[in-house]
């Protein structure tokens, strides 16, 4: 299995080319950069590996949430990418990019989108829920109160555990993924692909947009 991964939703830009478990390439930009630099990105894993796009099976790309910019540069990419050589687009969740590997129960993930905003995934062994919004918020809803056992964190979790300390729950920090455009490929590779157009992976925002256009009544 060989493909392409973008990802821009979790800090910066970032594409690899990975063939099984080997990364054949791997670049990064700022994802203020994303926009200019990240189709040169690309191209330059290519060049690095001596890879062409007709040798790839397929591509992915992070869907979000998360900062809202790199993620609709890399989504725009992947799908402008995947139509122009017919190759199968996967889209991956930032909660799974973060809790890659992860198995411990109950569980909270935490995307930053824009400052003191959150989205949060919370999966215990009866389901999972998840919102967006202010930090403490957010929390709340998930947590009205605290849980009998430990809550494993992952993702952002500096603000979430200080709040969840003062809310007397007890937490412990999952391993940081060192790399989410990595994880990201790898959950890729062992995903079957998808027969669905391009045009159907959409974006998850998390958050509603910070401002509305109010109706007339």
């Amino acid at each position: 299995m060989r493909l392409l991964a973008i990802e821009g939703a979790l800090g910066a830009f970032e594409c690899t080319l990975l063939d099984e478990d080997q990364v054949l390439a791997q670049r990064r930009v700022e994802s203020n950069q994303a926009l200019e630099a990240g189709l040169a990105a690309i191209a330059a894993t290519f060049d690095e590996s001596g890879v062409s796009p007709d040798g790839l099976d397929r591509i992915a790309v992070g869907l979000g949430p998360g900062g809202f910019t790199g993620l609709r540069v890399a989504l725009s990419y992947a799908k402008a990418l995947a139509l122009a050589w017919k190759l199968p687009l996967l889209g991956i969740s930032s909660f799974d990019t973060l809790e890659a590997g992860a198995q411990q129960l109950p569980r909270l993930c935490i995307v930053e989108g824009r400052p003191g905003i959150i989205s949060a995934r919370l999966r215990t062994r009866d389901g999972e829920r998840r919102t967006s919004g202010e930090t403490a918020a957010a929390i709340a809803e998930l947590l009205p109160k605290p849980l009998a056992e430990p809550l494993a964190l992952a993702g952002a979790t500096a603000g979430a555990a200080r709040i969840l300390a003062e809310r007397g729950q007890p937490v412990f920090s999952l391993p940081q993924v060192p790399s989410p455009v990595l994880a990201l490929a790898r959950l890729a590779c062992a995903m079957p692909a998808a027969a669905a157009s391009p045009h159907a992976i959409v974006a998850d925002y998390g958050e509603a947009p910070a401002a509305k256009v109010p109706t007339r009544t």
